[in-house]
């Protein structure tokens, strides 16, 4: 296999453990031969940085803990590769994803940007990560080829409009957040092109429980997401989970706990509760049918009541995301707005590079 353009796998770690050392092993068993690896270690205490460097990865160091953030854009500084690929200490490539990489380079390469996907079958075998994550799949193999965010758990973007751009903006997101999604927004803003390579996947092992799926979901993605959504003209389109029919899923949920709530008082209130139950059952049945597809009846059944809690904390973030946006833009401080001074510039530094 002919292997061009160069790139860089850059996989940032905080005491990765037995994942890591999978994760690394995949890595090194289907890269190609002349895609460098670089592993930055974020102050880990496990001996993670040890194993890396005796795996034969490029080992760099932040120097503490600055978060995977700022590990990749160490990483991307000292990249030598054309494009840089962002791999997640918590994720395993298998024999394609590479192949199909290179494959989506030499067939776009008026790219600047794409990334993957989950694969079908995560390994953490509890009932919320498997929902999380196969959800996560689902919402990014159903989406548009073309996008306007990005992904960097397998994210793969040219270097130089990467540092061109100043990478993952460490000012607005100091802890694991949307970074890379407000890098596609960027990205994006300057007239660079995102898409979605659906072949390109890797395997997720991360044991999702109830209490980060929603700490995470809510505090991490939803409301800054929501913000930069409010603040932006750009950000507002109709992809992954911002569609339409997640609008009025999240409308339809809450009107369905307000009838239920009404028909303590007055029974007839069931007929709403009922209506309502039909309604999201049928704007959602592409993602049950999907549920029932790859976990079979009893699966996709439990995944109702949790689908509609996912909806129903959506809302709320919704709803704080709104606030806090409105009481940025009373005290003048809104620091979701993308900045056009920073995309001038990486659109000249873009031009230059072409």
């Amino acid at each position: 296999m002919v292997n061009f353009p160069a790139v860089t796998i850059i996989t940032p770690v905080y005491n990765g453990g037995q994942v890591f050392e999978e994760c690394l092993d995949s890595v090194l068993q289907y890269k190609p031969s002349d895609w460098e690896l670089i592993v930055v270690d974020d102050g880990s205490t496990d001996g993670s940085d040890r194993m890396a460097a005796e795996k034969g990865a490029h080992l760099l160091k932040t120097g503490g803990r600055m978060g995977p953030g700022a590990a990749r854009n160490i990483g991307a500084r000292e990249a030598s590769g054309e494009y840089v690929c962002f791999i997640d200490a918590d994720c395993a490539v298998n024999e394609f994803t590479f192949g199909n990489i290179a494959a989506e380079l030499r067939e776009y390469p008026e790219m600047e940007a794409f990334f993957g996907s989950y694969d079908d079958s995560p390994a953490a075998p509890n009932f919320v990560a498997q929902y999380k994550n196969l959800f996560h799949r689902y919402v990014h193999q159903i989406a548009d080829e073309e996008a306007s965010t990005f992904w960097a758990g397998c994210g793969i973007v040219r270097r130089a409009t990467f540092l061109a751009l100043g990478g993952f903006d460490l000012h607005r997101f100091n802890r694991p957040s949307i970074e890379d999604i407000e890098l596609g927004y960027r990205i994006r803003q300057l007239g660079g092109k995102i898409r979605i390579a659906k072949s390109v996947q890797v395997k997720h092992y991360k044991a999702w429980n109830m209490y980060s799926l929603i700490k995470t979901d809510v505090f991490d993605r939803g409301v800054p997401w929501t913000r930069l959504l409010l603040a932006n003209e750009i950000c507002r389109v109709n992809e992954l989970n911002i569609q339409i029919s997640q609008k009025i899923s999240v409308a339809a949920v809450y009107l369905l706990v307000a009838s239920v709530v009404a028909a303590l008082f007055q029974p007839a209130a069931l007929i709403l509760t009922a209506g309502l139950a039909a309604l999201l059952t049928v704007v959602n049945w592409d993602v049950y049918r999907y549920f029932h597809q790859y976990r079979g009846f009893e699966f996709a059944l439990k995944v109702v009541p949790m689908h509609w809690l996912y909806y129903l904390y959506a809302g709320a973030s919704f709803i704080i995301g709104t606030m806090a946006h409105y009481y940025d833009v009373l005290t003048g401080r809104d620091k979701f707005v993308l900045e056009p001074s920073v995309t001038a510039a990486a659109a000249r530094e873009l031009a230059r590079n072409r």
